[in-house]
């Protein structure tokens, strides 16, 4: 384990190390628009959701390291505070990369970036057409964490209104995930795809309580082929399955312990939850 006080590394190295553990990281295009009128548009991967009523999202225009000036996103919501935050897409990431280029103050991203703006219905910045889903913000309140380089600004910002494109929803009127097809924003160079087959699902605890680890038998808990994520599914019922429950369970039962955990280690790897168990009661 390598363990590092921030205040020993450089703030470039330790931006390094914050940016690529801290990831995946949503990214937030924002565009705005100053007192006279001149459009910025610029990417943001220190943003989250943080409510949902009222709804909040958070994002943070950091001070340059370099030469510790602000941003012109910064200094636009301080003369006008509205802006729209669009997400970002795999097929609008090498654009939305281009955006990030520190050109002049009062030069258009969008037009730089070749994207389409749309006029906003209750804000003044305008959205990004090929965005995905857009929210029309209202700024609340900017809070600055710090004077030096590498120290944010935490922009509060309030949805009024969003946009959604059709194609995004499944049958079922959810956003599907590999329709919307997000990109997230890693360390360094690198990004990562929210589509295909990094996407799974891990059912929450909601509608009843996990029985935990803890209660599982000792030699199920202290198994060295089960991995902690097998032992979290396996934990994630109410009680263990009684023989009854697990009678209709065709299965070749394996021959040995060992085979009993490879072959149940399987089964949990495709959701197969049930028959792991009789494997491992067996």
């Amino acid at each position: 384990m390598k363990t590092v006080y921030p205040k020993d590394l450089s703030p470039m190295v330790w931006q390094g190390l914050l940016q690529g553990s801290v990831a995946p990281r949503p990214i937030a295009f924002v565009s705005t628009i100053d007192q006279a009128d001149h459009i910025n548009l610029s990417p943001f991967s220190f943003f989250n959701l943080f409510s949902a009523v009222p709804p909040i999202l958070i994002f943070s225009p950091a001070r340059r390291l370099r030469d510790n000036t602000t941003k012109h996103t910064l200094e636009n919501i301080y003369e006008v505070p509205e802006v729209v935050i669009n997400l970002v897409d795999y097929a609008l990431v090498e654009q939305a990369s281009l955006a990030s280029t520190e050109y002049e103050k009062g030069v258009n991203e969008f037009v730089k970036a070749g994207l389409t703006p749309i006029e906003s219905v209750l804000v003044r910045p305008p959205r990004v057409s090929e965005s995905p889903v857009s929210f029309e913000c209202k700024v609340r309140r900017i809070i600055p964490l710090g004077a030096e380089g590498g120290a944010g600004n935490l922009v509060v910002c309030e949805i009024i209104l969003a946009h959604f494109k059709e194609h995004i929803f499944d049958n079922q009127g959810l956003i599907d995930p590999h329709r919307i097809n997000l990109v997230a924003r890693l360390g360094r160079d690198y990004y990562s795809r929210a589509s295909g087959n990094s996407i799974f699902e891990v059912e929450k605890p909601i509608a009843r309580k996990g029985m935990g680890v803890d209660q599982l038998p000792e030699k199920i808990r202290n198994s060295a082929v089960l991995t902690g994520n097998n032992l979290g599914k396996l934990g994630n019922i109410e009680k263990i399955p009684s023989e009854a429950e697990l009678a209709e369970i065709d299965i070749k039962m394996p021959e040995n312990w060992h085979n009993a955990q490879v072959l149940a280690k399987e089964l949990l790897d495709t959701n197969q939850i049930q028959a792991a168990w009789k494997v491992l009661l067996y």
